[in-house]
């Protein structure tokens, strides 16, 4: 199988250093001026904070955490009116019709918006490329071959799948920041990255059970997902916020980790962030919006 290409992830690296180095140049005063008058959070889970301490808002399967990113987000900043809409499961199809669960739904999280938003954060693409279910299937095929590659086999046997799972995510992201733009035309759009859930190589079988060989591919195909998405970010003139850093990964040390495992160390839904991650999340996001140094928020 060939190697994938580093061009999308040296866009990525490039466009959120540039992204950050612009809004930094500002006073920081200058730059957050009014900028939380009327914040909406919009995303997943990665952004709502699955089992993170303590839950808030409703619907109660959202699984929204008071401690994810957007809710530090929004005390840094001193916002005013705040509102998390942020739904665990949710893909790019929840902005703009209701999320169904057994009970009460979460609306299309696009209802939120309004002309006078002054800030959005957006976190989504990560459910239409399909994290869980290729960790799900990749662990599954792990067992037939701990030190090979039968995921990367799999998801290649009719060309790369997975690439081409980037592509078309990227195309609904950017339908999504077309929608933000049309409701809130005056607001300041930040489109945050996925922290990376994979180490570069090697991995940790069997506590994360996925075979050797293809944990470079998994890696890979997640950092060209979160350059498709800084790409898509600037296009649209928002600001995107890189979570990309070696070393917080699933194999990572507990005391390192931002997201966690298959089985957690720390209260997190698996493989999903804890409140390390949040709070490193959330000051990327203050930073690039010109708020304040990138020491993690608590």
């Amino acid at each position: 199988m060939p190697p994938r290409t580093p061009a999308r992830r040296l866009t990525a690296a490039a466009l959120g250093f540039a992204g950050v180095l612009s809004l930094a140049a500002s006073p920081a005063h200058a730059a957050t001026d009014g900028l939380a008058d009327r914040y909406v959070a919009l995303g997943d889970s990665f952004t709502a904070g699955p089992l993170v301490p303590p839950r808030t808002g409703d619907p109660v399967l959202c699984l929204r955490s008071g401690a994810n990113y957007p809710s530090l987000v929004a005390e840094a900043l001193g916002a005013t009116d705040f509102t998390d809409v942020s739904c665990s499961g949710a893909v790019t199809g929840d902005m703009t019709a209701p999320q169904r669960f057994p009970g009460p739904d979460n609306p299309a999280q696009f209802d939120a918006l309004t002309p006078d938003t002054t800030l959005v954060t957006l976190q989504i693409g990560g459910n239409d490329f399909g994290f869980i279910e290729i960790l799900l299937k990749c662990a599954a095929l792990s067992a037939t071959d701990p030190k090979g590659d039968p995921c990367a086999e799999y998801y290649t046997r009719d060309g790369d799948e997975l690439a081409s799972r980037v592509d078309d995510t990227a195309a609904r992201v950017a339908g999504v920041l077309d929608g933000v733009r049309e409701r809130s035309p005056d607001a300041t759009v930040a489109v945050v990255g996925y922290l990376q859930i994979l180490p570069e190589s090697g991995g940790c079988w069997p506590e994360v059970p996925i075979a050797g060989g293809d944990v470079a591919y998994l890696d890979g195909a997640q950092t060209d997902l979160n350059a498709a998405i800084a790409e898509e970010a600037a296009d649209a003139g928002a600001v995107f916020v890189d979570a990309f850093e070696r070393g917080h990964d699933v194999c990572a040390d507990r005391a390192d980790k931002w997201v966690e495992g298959i089985f957690p160390s720390q209260p997190a839904a698996p493989v999903h962030p804890n409140a390390d991650g949040m709070a490193e999340v959330g000051a990327r996001v203050v930073t690039a919006l010109g708020g304040g140094d990138s020491a993690p928020l608590a």
